[in-house]
């Protein structure tokens, strides 16, 4: 084996284990299993049957998956409903299950239907304007930073980020939905 280069992959097992953080949530601790399965058609069905889908804001949602660094979020938005211009300190992916819905962004539209993923970088304004009545998955992942060797969210990001859910509260979504990344209990509308 003279003069070849050998390349060895090697993960680092010490950056995230099962059940990593899960003594932070004091909510809901089911969700953030070490595996989760989830059938979306039920959990759909049970959403549109919440009262928040009956009210104004027309939308219901509801955290699926729940870790301290880490949500998915699904939310059914009737035709005609919008989410107002927020964004998340976290990187956010929004997977289109049903429907078509419009991202607004500050310097321009995307249009999403059903099977689209549209993924958006830490801090980008954004809001969602379902046309037609939709559902979509709403991914959010927060960065973690290292502090004296244990891993946990910067203030910074923990104050911005439950000022978005608490922003999202006042137009709607499901009353027991998500806890935020401190552990304090929030409903999320779009959780950014």
């Amino acid at each position: 084996m003279r003069g070849e280069k050998v390349f060895i992959m090697a993960a680092n097992l010490s950056t995230c284990h099962p059940g990593d953080g899960i003594e932070e949530l004091n909510r809901l601790p089911g969700l953030a299993e070490p595996l989760l399965q989830i059938d979306m058609e039920r959990e759909l069905r049970q959403l549109r049957q919440e009262d928040s889908w009956q009210r104004e804001t027309g939308r219901s949602s509801k955290t699926v998956a729940k870790y301290p660094d880490f949500r998915i979020v699904l939310i059914a938005m009737k035709g005609g409903t919008r989410m107002r211009q927020h964004k998340a300190e976290g990187r956010v992916s929004i997977q289109l299950l049903e429907g078509q819905v419009s991202i607004h962004l500050v310097d321009r539209q995307v249009n999403m239907s059903a099977g689209h993923l549209l993924v958006l970088d830490c801090g980008v304004l954004h809001d969602v304007e379902a046309l037609e009545e939709s559902a979509l998955l709403l991914t959010i992942s927060w960065r973690r930073e290292k502090r004296d060797g244990s891993e946990s969210f910067s203030s910074v990001q923990q104050h911005l980020d439950e000022e978005a859910v608490s922003r999202m509260d006042d137009e709607g979504g499901a009353p027991t939905a998500a806890v935020n990344p401190s552990g304090a209990a929030r409903k999320v509308g779009l959780g950014s």
